[in-house]
C-alpha cells in the first residue's frame, strides 16, 4: 500500500461482545450503548493531521465470528494498524486472538513498521478473567503495544487511538486537526477557530 495515501486503515479485531463497536463509538461519536448488537463490517472515518496535512483517519470495525475468512484476511491486507481486543471479563477471548495475530504477521511480514495494540476492554468490570500483567506479557510476547479501557466509562478510550497513531514511525499522525479559517483579519472566525476542533 502507497506509504502517501490520504486514507490511514485501523482494523480492530476480536471474538463477538467484547466491545469493538463500542471503543469505536466512543472514540468516534463519544456515545455508548448497553445493548449488543453483532456487527459484520463497519467503517467509519475521522479527520486527522498527517505530515502536517489533512487525511482520514478510517476504522474498520470487523465481525466477531469467523465466517467471513475472505473479508478477515482482506481487512488485514488493506489495514495500515490494527486494534486486538479482548475482554478482561472472558478468558476465552483473547485465546481467539492468537490466530489473527499470526494471521496478520503471515499477511504483513515483517511487523516492525506496523502499529498494533492489544487491548483489554471493560477493565470497569469487577468479574475480571484476564489479568493485567497477562494481557502485559502477551504484548510484550508479539513486541505490540499494550493498554486496558472501558468504552463504557471512556477511559483509555481516546488515549489508544492516540497511542495507536504514535506507534506510526512511517508518518506524523495527530487526531486533532483545525478545520476552521485561518484568516485573522475577521475576530468571528477568530473566535469560532477554538470551538472547531475534531478530538
Amino acid at each position: 500500500m502507497p506509504d502517501q495515501s490520504n486514507d490511514y486503515r485501523v482494523v480492530l479485531f476480536g471474538a463477538g461482545g467484547v466491545g469493538k463497536s463500542s471503543l469505536v463509538l466512543r472514540f468516534i461519536k463519544g456515545t455508548f450503548k448497553e445493548t449488543y448488537v453483532p456487527t459484520i463490517e463497519d467503517t467509519y472515518r475521522q479527520i486527522v493531521n498527517c505530515d502536517k496535512n489533512v487525511c482520514t483517519l478510517q476504522i474498520t470495525d470487523t465481525t466477531g465470528s469467523h465466517q467471513f475468512p475472505a473479508m478477515q484476511r482482506l481487512s488485514i491486507t488493506r489495514g495500515d494498524a490494527f486494534i486486538l481486543v479482548y475482554s478482561v471479563t472472558t478468558r476465552q477471548s483473547i485465546e481467539e486472538l492468537k490466530p489473527i495475530y499470526e494471521q496478520i504477521r503471515e499477511i504483513k511480514g515483517n511487523l516492525q513498521f506496523v502499529p498494533i495494540y492489544l487491548v483489554g476492554n471493560k477493565c470497569d468490570e469487577e468479574d475480571k478473567k484476564v489479568s493485567s500483567r497477562e494481557g502485559a506479557d502477551l504484548s510484550s510476547t508479539w513486541g505490540c503495544g499494550f493498554i486496558e479501557t472501558s468504552a463504557k466509562t471512556s477511559h483509555n478510550v481516546h488515549e489508544l487511538f492516540q497511542k495507536l497513531l504514535d506507534s506510526e514511525k512511517r508518518r506524523n499522525l495527530s487526531l486533532t486537526v483545525d478545520v476552521c479559517p485561518k484568516k485573522t483579519t475577521d475576530k468571528r472566525k477568530d473566535n469560532l477557530k477554538s470551538k472547531c476542533v475534531i478530538t
